[in-house]
C-alpha cells in the first residue's frame, strides 16, 4: 500500500546535577537511570552550513565531529543537546546540525529508495519515520529542503542534492493543486506545489 506525504516544515559554565526525573532537568526526557552534570552552556554552535564551532573556532577533525554527532540529541522542545553518559549542555543550532551531501537511489517508481549520507557520515533512508520535506522562505521564495533523522534531528539537503531529487521528480495531484515530488519506501513527498 501507497501512502502520500504532502509538506511545505574555554571552559564549560558552572555545572550542577540534575536526575532524569528532576522536574527542574532538560534530562527529564532521556530515558537514563543516573544523574549527570548538567552545563548551561559549552560553547558549541553549528552554523547553516553544517560547521560546528567552538568558543568561535571550526572544529575541523572530522573524527572529532562523528563523536559529537553521536552524542547529540533534540528534546521535545526542538533544543539540541550534547549527550554523554555523565554530562549533557545545550549547543546552538542556526538550522539543521547536519547537511546532507550524497543522494543514493534504488528501484524505480513507487518502489523506489532514498537515502542520504550527512556530512558526518550518517545514512537514512526516507520514509514514514524520517520524512522529506520542503520550507519555502516567505521572502525570498527558496526552497530549503530537510529530512528527519533518529532523535528529533534533522538534515538540510545541499543545493546539488537538492537539485538530484528534482531531476528524479514526478507531478501528482492532491486536493486541487500538482505536486512535484518523489517516491521512498511505498510514499510520495511532495517537493513543492507547481500551480504558483
Amino acid at each position: 500500500m501507497t501512502k502520500s506525504t504532502f509538506a511545505t516544515s574555554p571552559q564549560p559554565s558552572a555545572p550542577h546535577t540534575a536526575s532524569t526525573t528532576g522536574a527542574a532537568s532538560p534530562s527529564a526526557w532521556l530515558d537514563t537511570p543516573h544523574e549527570r552534570t548538567v552545563y548551561d552552556d559549552l560553547g558549541i554552535r553549528i552554523d547553516r552550513d553544517g560547521i560546528w564551532y567552538y568558543h568561535g573556532s571550526p572544529i575541523r577533525r572530522k573524527e572529532l565531529l562523528c563523536l559529537f554527532a553521536s552524542s547529540l540529541q533534540r528534546d521535545a522542545e526542538g533544543r539540541y543537546w550534547l549527550i554523554t553518559p555523565h554530562e549533557m549542555g545545550p549547543i546552538e543550532v542556526e538550522d539543521a546540525p547536519f547537511i546532507a551531501v550524497e543522494l543514493f537511489v534504488g528501484g524505480q517508481g513507487c518502489e523506489r529508495m532514498l537515502s542520504f549520507r550527512t556530512n558526518v557520515d550518517e545514512i537514512v533512508t526516507v520514509d514514514e519515520q524520517h520524512p522529506l520535506w520542503v520550507v519555502i522562505d516567505p521572502v525570498s521564495h527558496e526552497p530549503s529542503p530537510y529530512v528527519a533523522l533518529p532523535g528529533r534531528r534533522e538534515a538540510r539537503l545541499t543545493r546539488a542534492v537538492f537539485y538530484e531529487l528534482v531531476a528524479l521528480g514526478e507531478e501528482r495531484e492532491d486536493s486541487g493543486r500538482t505536486h512535484l515530488g518523489v517516491w521512498s519506501s511505498g510514499q510520495f513527498f511532495s517537493l513543492g506545489s507547481v500551480d504558483g
